[in-house]
């Protein structure tokens, strides 16, 4: 449980949320297929986070002098044969309802779910790892955000739509944040063993401007989405979570201490999570 990362999970949650919100928008709402497109979220998702676990551990990021949460392999709980079988296991569980998905619509699911597994692989694995070369955010933008709300949508309506693609994009910006303030609490530990993600090329300064255009882009898409009538009369349902954006981002801007970034990592989180709920409910 703690090297699934249960408490980002909702990364992988909120996409199917929404994608499944826009289906039932346009009246094709598909139950079975939504619980299924979950499974295939949650299965690579928990697939990367464990890989990411023990590939960390073994490239020498995690050591005991980390400010995050506990890592189960650099602690001991689980040895790195372990922690890659947990992975293989989430990963295939994904291929095998992304299998039933191909059988459906054929070869765009098929190649759409081997390059997310791909992806999840090659975030801390292969011999150029994304994570470590300041391709996270970009990664997790575009496979928990895009891919993920459209794929959800398309399995249930059999087409890619203008409006999936719309509200993909919140629900991406707001996943790519909860990486960023990992990622500025991690730059010195990070730096030390030569993991150049992207708050280290960027520098402290230019990261927390980042968070702020990921948080603030996601607070403009329910607007531009009403502007071209995409939305109905409840687009503003997403701007409740204003008051909690604006907390922390204050937070963010303090000096980098672990316990307040840790603190704004975990709201970051509930952040999306609520945006994305009151988006899906907007839709819906």
């Amino acid at each position: 449980m703690i090297a699934a990362r249960v408490p980002t999970l909702p990364a992988a949650v909120v996409p199917v949320v929404v994608g499944t919100a826009v289906a039932a928008h346009r009246g094709q709402f598909r139950p079975g297929w939504a619980l299924g497109a979950l499974v295939v979220a949650l299965g690579i998702q928990i697939g990367t986070n464990l890989y990411n676990d023990v590939l960390d551990f073994l490239r020498g990021a995690d050591t005991a002098s980390r400010r995050g949460p506990l890592r189960v392999t650099q602690s001991g709980l689980l040895t790195p044969k372990q922690t890659t079988a947990g992975a293989y296991v989430c990963f295939g569980i994904a291929a095998l309802v992304g299998a039933a998905f191909a059988a459906r619509y054929g070869w765009p699911v098929l190649a759409a779910g081997g390059l997310a597994i791909a992806a999840g692989l090659g975030y801390t694995g292969g011999p150029w790892p994304l994570g470590y070369h300041g391709l996270g955010e970009l990664f997790v933008f575009l496979f928990f955000g895009v891919l993920a709300v459209v794929g959800t949508a398309y399995v249930q309506m059999g087409t890619v739509s203008g409006l999936a693609l719309a509200a993909s994009i919140p629900v991406g910006l707001l996943a790519t944040a909860i990486l960023v303030v990992n990622n500025l609490r991690d730059i010195d530990s990070d730096r030390a063993v030569g993991k150049w993600t992207l708050a280290i090329l960027l520098g402290p300064h230019r990261t927390r401007v980042l968070y702020l255009g990921c948080l603030v882009g996601a607070g403009l898409a329910p607007a531009v989405m009403r502007s071209v009538g995409e939305i109905g009369a409840w687009f503003w349902l997403p701007w409740l979570t204003v008051p909690l954006g604006a907390a922390l981002v204050r937070t963010v801007w303090r000096p980098p201490l672990a316990a307040g970034l840790n603190r704004a990592l975990r709201e970051t989180a509930a952040l999306h999570l609520l945006f994305g709920m009151l988006l899906a409910a907007s839709l819906w």
